[in-house]
């Protein structure tokens, strides 16, 4: 197959149609080098037209269409070959709800979220944000092997990493036991422990509380349990950094849209209403509040008038 004038929409359609019996398609494009500007421009390359789009349009049509785009292939001049291949379903989403499907020999443990761009920019940013360097004593909320505690540690210098406090605490003891070994500081310490009780820890207050997707589990009751880290774990000038999953792991890939019970499609009400009930509660609370990101949308919260 060769796109030249077709429309988007009939590409995405023929495709579709493809893809329902073939794992992998391979089809020529215009090199995306040859051309500039939005997609949809026409281009003219001997006496041949051409509709322009970008890499990126087609890496995002390859992950609507539940694909990976392999390496593109330079064909005959002016065109690219282009193949799509189907993402095996298998998911950690699909495991067992014990308490070691985030284990260390779980799927789930194949998953660096730190090594995805889309995620590793946002959080930085949160982090930048509610300044972190400036923390005292830091609670993890679902901290799993120690991803975000790590990143902190690599981008403070010493002395200031060594001045804070961490706190994480979790429900899977392989994955703790793994933190452990990459945390040997006396300033971390883990627990594993039921989050709904974490009062009977007895760990006092925090200026900082970090939650990656871990707020939104089927165990936990959201919006009064928010309330109750608000009101009796965090310190009058504390910060939060709230991680709401967008996006599904899935054959290797972290592929955008939240997956809501009993829909075929993405649907993100769910996700929208936990978000903006947070984002309200904060502010009533004197939070100033910010929603950022894509296949994970950060919540970041500072106290308004902080004296940080």
């Amino acid at each position: 197959m060769t796109f030249t004038t077709q429309t988007m929409q009939e590409i995405l359609s023929l495709l579709k149609d493809e893809f329902e019996t073939k794992e992998r398609i391979s089809f020529h494009i215009l090199n995306p080098d040859l051309g500039e500007g939005y997609a949809g421009n026409e281009i003219i390359i001997d006496n041949t037209a051409y509709i322009y789009r970008g890499f990126k349009a087609w890496v995002d049509l390859a992950e609507l269409l539940m694909c990976k785009m392999l390496l593109p292939k330079e064909g005959v001049y002016p065109l690219v070959t282009l193949t799509f291949k189907k993402l095996k379903t298998d998911s950690f989403h699909n495991d067992s709800k014990d308490s070691e499907k985030y284990g260390t020999n779980s799927r789930f443990a194949h998953i660096n979220k730190m090594e995805e761009p889309a995620f590793l920019y946002y959080y930085q940013q949160a982090l930048a944000n509610v300044k972190v360097e400036n923390k005292k004593r830091i609670l993890n909320l679902g901290v799993n092997r120690g991803d975000e505690f790590e990143v902190i540690r690599k981008q403070l210098n010493t002395k200031k990493y060594e001045n804070i406090e961490f706190v994480g605490i979790d429900h899977s003891q392989t994955a703790l036991e793994y933190a452990k070994s990459l945390f040997p500081e006396d300033n971390v310490t883990f627990y594993r422990h039921d989050i709904n009780d974490i009062n009977s820890l007895g760990l006092g207050r925090f200026d900082l509380l970090i939650s990656i997707g871990t707020l939104q589990s089927p165990g936990i009751h959201y919006k009064p349990f928010l309330m109750e880290l608000v009101q009796e774990h965090l310190t009058e000038d504390a910060a939060l950094i709230l991680g709401f999953p967008n996006s599904r792991w899935i054959g290797g890939e972290m592929v955008y849209g939240a997956k809501a019970p009993n829909y075929a499609m993405n649907e993100m009400s769910l996700l929208l209403n936990d978000a903006i009930f947070a984002k309200k509660y904060l502010q009533q609370k004197k939070f100033r509040v910010t929603i950022t990101g894509k296949q994970y949308l950060f919540l970041t919260a500072t106290k308004i008038g902080s004296r940080v």
